[in-house]
């Protein structure tokens, strides 16, 4: 999982150490990728010295401590640091997570941290998820109903509600699809996993009145059925949800239905 989409004919070479401050005692390498598309080099990894006792205890927390204290060029996407907004989705020790949630001390020997692979890179860590957000608008990820507004709300029971737990929790933070082979490999043209997760939170969603219509939109050789159910997805979800049961869900409503 730790491989990536580079430049056309690039290589990834060694770069720049910045070493840790004299009688730093706990000290830590990162080797983070880097490449800035502006100056036209191939992309490198650059090692930095952290001092621990100096930083916070998450992975989000060394590299917020390199931009502003070591190198001001390092470029990430962060926001919450909560686990909530999915935006440090990144490959950190050769798997997905958010850096936020990702604990220093779970890391054995230096930590690598790279951007979410097999996707184009717009400068360091900030992969380009343009693609992934246009899938995601492709299944309209909105209530769809005919019958007239009621007044207050549209009421469902507890139960209706309950099949929704696992599938609203997703921050669309692309960790999954960008863990799956066949997503890597169809792209253009499969969903992938946190794609269809969202389709079936829909299809499932009791006041939903256009579950047929979806179920339509998705019957194709390749936006579901490129799924080969080998749940790196299900492994890798920094949020314990489960994108793999709900794309064999929605495979299960295809064949009831016919």
């Amino acid at each position: 999982m730790a491989e990536f989409k580079l430049p056309a004919n690039s290589i990834v070479g060694k770069g720049k150490t910045y070493h840790a401050p004299a009688g730093a005692k706990r000290v830590r390498n990162f080797q983070i990728y880097r490449w800035n598309p502006d100056n036209g080099e191939n992309p490198r990894i650059d090692t930095y010295e952290i001092d621990l006792d100096a930083c916070g205890p998450m992975v989000l927390d060394a590299l917020i401590k390199i931009k502003n204290e070591v190198d001001a060029t390092l470029t990430f996407r962060r926001s919450c640091r909560e686990g909530i907004c999915g935006s440090c989705a990144m490959n950190i020790d050769g798997t997905n997570t958010l850096a936020c949630t990702k604990a220093i001390d779970e890391v054995e020997g230096d930590v690598k941290i790279n951007p979410l692979p097999h996707m184009p890179v717009i400068k360091d860590l900030v992969p380009d998820l343009t693609h992934f957000y246009a899938q995601y608008a492709s299944i309209k990820p909105w209530l769809q109903t005919v019958t007239p507004a009621p007044e207050r709300e549209r009421l469902q029971s507890k139960e209706d509600r309950a099949k929704l737990d696992g599938l609203y929790e997703c921050i669309l933070c692309a960790s999954c699809s960008t863990s799956c082979p066949s997503y890597w490999w169809n792209g253009e043209r499969y969903l992938g996993p946190a794609i269809l997760l969202q389709a079936y939170r829909w299809i499932i969603d009791s006041r939903d009145e256009f579950t047929g219509e979806r179920l339509d939109d998705l019957e194709d050789p390749f936006r579901l059925y490129r799924c080969h159910t080998i749940m790196n997805c299900s492994r890798t979800c920094p949020k314990g949800l489960n994108p793999a049961k709900a794309i064999a869900e929605i495979k299960r409503l295809m064949i009831e239905r016919r």
